[in-house]
């Protein structure tokens, strides 16, 4: 066979594999999650080639997690894997991180295109001739599937996947062939970066937006903002942190936007969850006039059970796709541009302000005269202990609820996952989290809250972190089970229990030196006080473990709420 006329045409070839790590490191990813197989090891060799560094997680559902908590913190990540089995077990993760808005770019190592063509009797397939069967499934939690089969079209499909995931802010699946992965295509594009930039609004339309959203604005007597999920996957924070500063209208979160909000800041008025709200909270944001919704992501869990009690007739909604003002809805004119025109038009002497409730780190309020620590106690507590700049990773279930309680320093970011509820997610989540921040430079301190249950679906992440050594603050909550499904359903029942282990042996088995864990067993009040108060605990350097003692039934004021709503939702008939 002769020459490739094709890689002979091009001005400066290099390798498919090549390419792509080259973008992916283009668009600030330093790590690669994932796991090893036997048709993804070719292109693994080019990781390090490439500038990137190669993770190595211990199971491939873990990795997603972890690449999913690796994107919040530094904007984007990435995950590999093999055909099939690996794929699909990394899928919930992937899932997870498209529900909750989070942009990840998933590559799989596939057969090559030979093999695909001749239907081959593969290992890892189904036996069927269908090599395009999981990239089908995954297709349903993707905003892009790039399919690398025909080297002619492999750059733009890559350009085009990477566009895709960052600028709609979900996971996007790239299959990748094996004899694809040194093929040769265009390395002159890669001089040219690709452009992560929104189209921009229509002027016209967007001008016509923010007057309609001015004029009820300057008219309103006791406006609030309301601040979701999606601003912070979309990333209009500094726009909303803006209007904030520049209007003084009292800013609200809901769970899935906590820290989207500076918590210091005199416009901070909490955390709203319909009736799951404290209840200056509550009266403040259910008796505006006028609420400005940014990114809202209104499911059953961030609004405790679908509690909210404000009319769509006093709300202005703003999206990644859309405006909605009261009930006029207008397509295509996205938030950012509309956020920022705002901020610079509005009329500060047309504006009517009323203060926003007090926020404070109740600890006094919710002292009890006993040695137990308790709930009610503890997240005020932690609200206390937490430094600017923190990464607080709280897991689905009492952490999750038990942080409504906290009011965050200045610069700390929230990483949760309300919506898709992945028990298990915070801990793979938290590798994610320190690596980025490693990856970034900073010494910011990465801090764990998660439960027992949660922690045994989970817990071998714990390897990847002391293997990589990050330094991470672990707080699992020790209460005998998985405390958020006894509040739904079955206090007593044998299914919400669970193995009693010795927790902080668990570092152990993953063989790290003495000097990189260290390990407590806190329980009582006067055990955790000390502890947050020492110096050394609170430099956070290399795995430390926190075994914290509670009571099997005690829960957060907010997830006993929730929790009643979404029995009665598990069991409501329709009308």
């Amino acid at each position: 066979m002769g020459p490739d006329i094709r890689t002979q045409s091009l001005t400066k070839p290099v390798t498919v594999a090549e390419y792509l790590f080259t973008r992916i490191h283009q668009l600030g990813i330093r790590s690669i999650h994932g796991l090893p197989g036997d048709f993804n090891l070719i292109a693994l060799d080019y990781i390090p080639k490439t500038g990137l560094k190669w993770v190595g997680s211990v199971n491939e559902l873990n990795a997603a997690y972890a690449a999913d908590g690796y994107a919040r913190c530094l904007g984007i990540g990435a995950l590999i894997t093999t055909f099939g089995v690996g794929e699909l077990s990394a899928l919930n993760g992937v899932a997870g991180a498209y529900s909750e808005h989070v942009p990840v770019i998933h590559i799989v190592g596939c057969p090559s295109t030979v093999s695909q063509r001749n239907g081959m009797l593969l290992h890892h397939t189904l036996g069927n001739g269908d090599f395009n069967v999981f990239s089908k499934m995954s297709s349903e939690v993707a905003v892009d599937v790039a399919r690398l089969n025909k080297p002619s079209e492999i750059a733009d499909q890559i350009d085009h996947a990477l566009h895709e995931c960052w600028v709609r802010s979900r996971p996007v699946y790239i299959m990748l062939p094996t004899d694809m992965v040194t093929k040769k295509v265009e390395g002159a594009r890669l001089a040219d970066l690709i452009d992560l930039n929104e189209a921009p609004n229509d002027p016209e339309r967007e001008d016509y937006v923010v007057d309609v959203v001015l004029k009820y604005l300057h008219a309103a007597k006791s406006p609030v903002i309301l601040v979701d999920a999606c601003a912070i996957r979309h990333r209009v924070v500094e726009e909303v942190r803006a209007l904030v500063a520049k209007t003084k209208i009292p800013a609200f979160v809901t769970p899935m936007g906590k820290g989207a909000v500076d918590e210091t800041s005199p416009e901070y008025g909490g955390v709203y969850a319909g009736s799951g709200s404290q209840d200056a909270v509550r009266e403040r944001v259910e008796s505006a006039d006028l609420v400005l919704s940014v990114g809202a992501l209104k499911s059953d869990f961030n609004t405790a059970g679908f509690s909210y009690h404000t009319s769509q007739l006093n709300s202005i909604d703003f999206h990644s796709t859309h405006c909605t003002v009261r009930y006029s809805e207008y397509p295509g004119v996205t938030m950012r541009g509309v956020l920022r025109k705002v901020a610079e038009r509005v009329d500060l002497k047309k504006l009517t302000r009323v203060e926003s409730p007090a926020v404070k780190n109740e600890v006094k309020k919710n002292y009890e005269d006993s040695k137990t620590i308790t709930q009610a106690w503890f997240w005020p507590r932690v609200g206390e202990y937490l430094q600017e700049g923190d990464i607080v990773v709280t897991e689905t279930g009492t952490s999750n609820f038990g942080i409504w309680e906290t009011r965050f320093p200045s610069g700390v970011t929230g990483v949760t996952q309300v919506f898709w509820g992945s028990i298990g997610w915070s801990v793979g989540a938290t590798q994610g989290a320190a690596l980025a921040a490693k990856d970034l430079g900073t010494t910011k301190r990465t801090v764990l809250f998660v439960g027992d249950g949660s922690f045994q679906l989970s817990c071998q992440e714990v390897s990847t972190m002391i293997k990589h050594g990050l330094d991470v603050t672990i707080f699992l909550i020790y209460n005998e089970g998985f405390t958020i499904e006894r509040w739904i359903h079955g206090m007593e029942a044998e299914y919400n229990d669970i193995a009693k282990w010795k927790y902080t042996e668990v570092p152990e088995v993953f063989g790290p030196s003495p000097k990189q864990v260290k390990k407590f067993i806190i329980k009582t009040k006067e055990e955790l006080e000390k502890l947050l108060k020492d110096k050394q605990f609170n430099a956070a350097k290399g795995l430390q473990f926190v075994e914290l003692w509670m009571e099997k039934e005690d829960a957060p004021r907010a997830l006993k709420l929730t929790a009643e709503m979404s029995a009665k939702h598990n069991v409501r008939l329709e009308d």
